[in-house]
């Protein structure tokens, strides 16, 4: 069969890898890829904002199967679209996706359906910011409701620094565009935690659990950033939590939207908050994360077009998703400035070296220039290890970058230092 996959970062690289390794798969192409997809599958350029060329591409090359993987083409529907045509394609329609493109509509969609998840208000002016700011100690988290790559998270040390969140939101300093609605949310504290569910419409099961390492410095420490790193091992979270989470969570989710009129199919990724009060969510995403799957999907064991092909066809619940045992962690090499200003266009030097036994390095933002692979965003290459535990995959995957380099790049060196001290998820 013939595979199309939506995007061209290395969330997308991996699902191509993945892709690749299934018997069912014949050729795969990605629209629009990078440098480094470039080279498992045949790229097509195309906006992947732009609802009509991507519609345009699937009907000329006419997959078997289209997968989406970034956010921005769910925000504009093109799962309704590619559906009304008759297509297959695997992730959530406009409507459904709206628990990660608005927070506003999670917060209140959790609120109705008893999902815990912290104290919020929902703003549209400065006033209201000002005035609802009175309910919340400090420090207070201020969201942009929108899609804002990551970046759209501030906490807040004082009520004026919130404010000023707020007005940036608004204005568009901060983001780029103006948002309209901004939440308040209360402060919360604990670990973090990544579950990620296949979700049918009716059902939710398990794939894998993973922790992502959002802050751009050493110790968690400097401004947010899109991930940093990833892993994921046996133990991240007991059997039972799992199974809370899954109950609790993802089912209710599921439960609640189908309730509502919007079935949620595809990939759901809640981001948890492990508090002294109990789980809570911190917000969803409506498809695979990123870095996460680059470690996730080292370690799975099932085919993943039978994963894809539950989702489509409501069958989740008859699928057993298997993964490999042991650990997998994922390093981001990022560019210089990177979640700030980066310069783009700088020659990657170590990509042809032999890689080690479960490694892989993925292309998070890269291009092929006059034949030479350069950095062409902010995460530029995701390396990634499996192994029998934590420390030999983070072991592995820091060994091969110590092969690679350009201008300017940074990572952190302290991916996973949670789990390696033992501290409870």
């Amino acid at each position: 069969m013939k595979v199309l996959v939506i995007g061209g970062g290395g969330r997308e690289h991996a699902l191509v890898w993945a892709l690749r390794k299934s018997t069912q798969v014949t050729q795969v192409l990605c629209a629009p890829g990078n440098g480094g997809i470039a080279q498992l599958a045949r790229c097509i350029p195309v906006d992947p904002g732009n609802l009509h060329e991507m519609v345009d591409i699937v009907a000329i090359e006419q997959p078997a199967l289209t997968v989406v993987g970034p956010e921005l083409p769910l925000s504009v529907g093109l799962v309704d679209e590619l559906t009304k045509r008759g297509f297959r394609v695997f992730g959530p329609t406009q409507a459904a996706a709206q628990l990660e493109t608005s927070k506003a509509f999670a917060k209140e969609f959790m609120q109705r359906h008893e999902i815990p998840t912290a104290a919020h208000a929902l703003c549209t002016t400065l006033e209201e910011v000002h005035e609802e700011l009175r309910r919340f100690t400090v420090p207070v988290v201020v969201k942009a409701s929108g899609l804002a790559a990551g970046k759209g998270v501030v906490i807040c040390n004082t009520h004026l620094e919130a404010e000023e969140a707020a007005a940036q939101m608004f204005s568009g300093t901060l983001l780029g565009t103006q948002e309209t609605e901004v939440v308040l949310e209360e402060f919360l504290t604990g670990a973090e935690l990544s579950f990620f569910a296949l979700c049918d419409g009716t059902h939710a099961i398990e794939i894998a659990s993973a922790q992502d390492h959002k802050r751009v410095g050493e110790g968690d420490t400097g401004p947010n950033t899109g991930g940093m790193g990833a892993y994921s091992t046996d133990g991240i979270a007991t059997p039972a939590m799992r199974q809370w989470l899954l109950r609790n969570i993802a089912q209710k989710t599921v439960d609640g939207m189908k309730s509502e009129g919007e079935p949620f199919k595809g990939v759901l990724f809640c981001g948890i908050m492990m508090t002294p009060r109990g789980p809570m969510v911190l917000e969803f995403n409506t498809r695979f994360g990123d870095p996460e799957t680059e470690a996730i999907l080292l370690r799975l064991e099932t085919d993943i077009v039978d994963l894809f092909n539950a989702s489509i066809d409501g069958t989740a619940n008859q699928l057993t998703i298997k993964m490999h045992p042991g650990a997998s962690a994922c390093v981001i090499a990022a560019s210089g400035g990177y979640p700030g200003k980066y310069v783009s266009g700088k020659p990657i030097e170590g990509l042809s070296e032999k890689l080690a036994e479960d490694v892989v390095v993925f292309h998070s933002g890269t291009a092929i220039e006059d034949g030479q692979i350069v950095t062409a965003g902010g995460r530029v290459l995701a390396v990634s290890a499996a192994a029998p535990d934590l420390r030999a995959a983070l072991d592995k995957a820091y060994a091969e970058l110590t092969k690679l380099s350009f201008e300017g790049m940074q990572y952190r060196r302290d991916i996973g230092h949670r789990a390696l001290r033992q501290e409870p998820v």
